[in-house]
């Protein structure tokens, strides 16, 4: 699809499953935490709670699935396993050539709801931090999408009005969290750019 971005002042990026391909990996460690914990292992609407942080999806897990595990027990194995294998992450092409183009000319950002340990492991070991003027993580914020507060506080620190940004994301909590915010949103499926939402 068509991507215009002239009227905007700043371009606010989501992390996973948006800049950098790492929601599989997230997705195979929790398939491997359910295994450990024996609650079902549901794939989609995992993927759909991208952008909320891993204490939020285990606490809702408990009330989807009627069970009563300890969240901080279940973000623990989900992170050690994830930390496993977060060095298999890499760079999704369709929006880095957006950052590539638009760098220098228009203020960027990443808005995510990965935690600051994990948000820094992928921002180091993909070189990210020089192509962005800010970085927001989820311990930065007290509402997480589809609250706005992630991609406000994005804003404010660019500099920028709400409406002068617009945002890239790739699961439906996070076009809710644009929109909440003022900003229009393209969503990113498969690694491609494929539909536009305005507020």
């Amino acid at each position: 699809m068509k991507i215009d971005l002239q009227r905007y002042q700043g371009i606010i990026f989501d992390m996973d499953g948006t800049l950098v391909d790492s929601m599989p990996l997230h997705l195979k460690a929790w398939q491997l935490t359910a295994q450990q914990f024996g609650f079902d292992y549901e794939h989609d609407w995992l993927y759909s709670k991208g952008g909320t942080p891993t204490l939020g999806i285990a606490k809702q897990l408990n009330v989807r699935q009627g069970t009563n595990f300890d969240p901080q027990q279940l973000v623990q194995q989900k992170r050690t396993y994830f930390d496993q294998i977060r060095h298999q992450v890499s760079i999704i092409d369709a929006t880095f050539e957006l950052v590539k183009v638009h760098h220098g000319a228009k203020k960027l950002a990443i808005g995510t709801g990965a935690d600051g340990r994990t948000t820094d492991f992928i921002v180091s070991t993909l070189a990210l931090g020089p192509w962005f003027d800010t970085i927001v993580h989820a311990d930065q914020v007290s509402a997480h999408k589809p609250e706005p507060d992630t991609f406000l506080l994005a804003a404010k620190q660019l500099g920028l009005e709400p409406k002068d940004c617009v945002v890239f994301e790739d699961t439906a909590t996070g076009v809710a969290a644009a929109k909440a915010a003022g900003m229009d949103c393209y969503l990113v499926e498969q690694g491609r750019i494929t539909q536009f939402f305005t507020p």
